[in-house]
């Protein structure tokens, strides 16, 4: 296989994405394909800085808020995502566009239509051929993090909840494009559903 896979990885704060994207990243080089990892915010330079800001900073404004992460993603795009696809490589990243239009359309009530448009300006159209959502009650998350919570993390739990109410919704809407685990389940059971899934799609033997 030659052509380039792009998956998405999304889910609320806490739900265990980041371990997910290693344990599959290892599955795939193992199986002999070449894997980009990278996360958004960040990946880039620029993303670094941006990332930053947003999660670390002081306050940013809604729409500001909306407009940086439009404008990580469109570099991430242009410089590492769509060079590595044209190369054949599989992109996994830790969040992707269904993360802002949640995350600013729905969690900041800015309009997920709204903020989805300007996602795909952003990107140019570029949608991952999977998107996993590790799904976790919000409460489960918070717990997950303890004490330690950058400027999302910190927002009150009906925040978070229209967050995975968004995540789910997509799904149910797009069940070829999306596949939903359940975060709280033994992470190599979260795995193996991802693995199934993908040897399904014939990425993986």
């Amino acid at each position: 296989m030659t052509d380039g896979y792009f998956i998405a990885f999304e889910g609320g704060d806490g739900a265990g994405k980041s371990t997910q994207v290693r344990l599959l990243a290892d599955a795939l080089r193992e199986a002999g394909r070449e894997v980009v990892v990278t996360r958004q915010p960040g990946g880039t330079d620029l993303g670094a800085a941006i990332r930053q800001l947003l999660l670390h900073g002081d306050h940013v404004s809604p729409r500001a808020e909306a407009l940086l992460f439009a404008a990580d993603k469109a570099h991430h795009v242009d410089e590492l995502i769509r060079p590595a696809l044209e190369r054949g490589d599989v992109v996994l990243t830790d969040r992707y566009t269904d993360s802002a239009v949640a995350y600013q359309g729905s969690g900041r009530d800015l309009g997920a239509r709204e903020v989805h448009d300007l996602q795909m300006w952003a990107v140019d159209a570029l949608v991952p051929d999977l998107t996993v959502i590790v799904d976790i009650d919000p409460a489960a998350g918070r717990a997950r993090r303890g004490d330690e919570h950058d400027r999302l993390e910190a927002e009150a739990d009906d925040f978070h909840a229209a967050v995975r109410a968004h995540f789910l919704a997509q799904a149910d809407a797009h069940p070829e494009r999306y596949l939903v685990v359940d975060g709280s389940a033994d992470i190599a059971v979260i795995h193996e559903a991802i693995r199934g899934r993908l040897v399904a799609d014939g990425v993986l033997a």
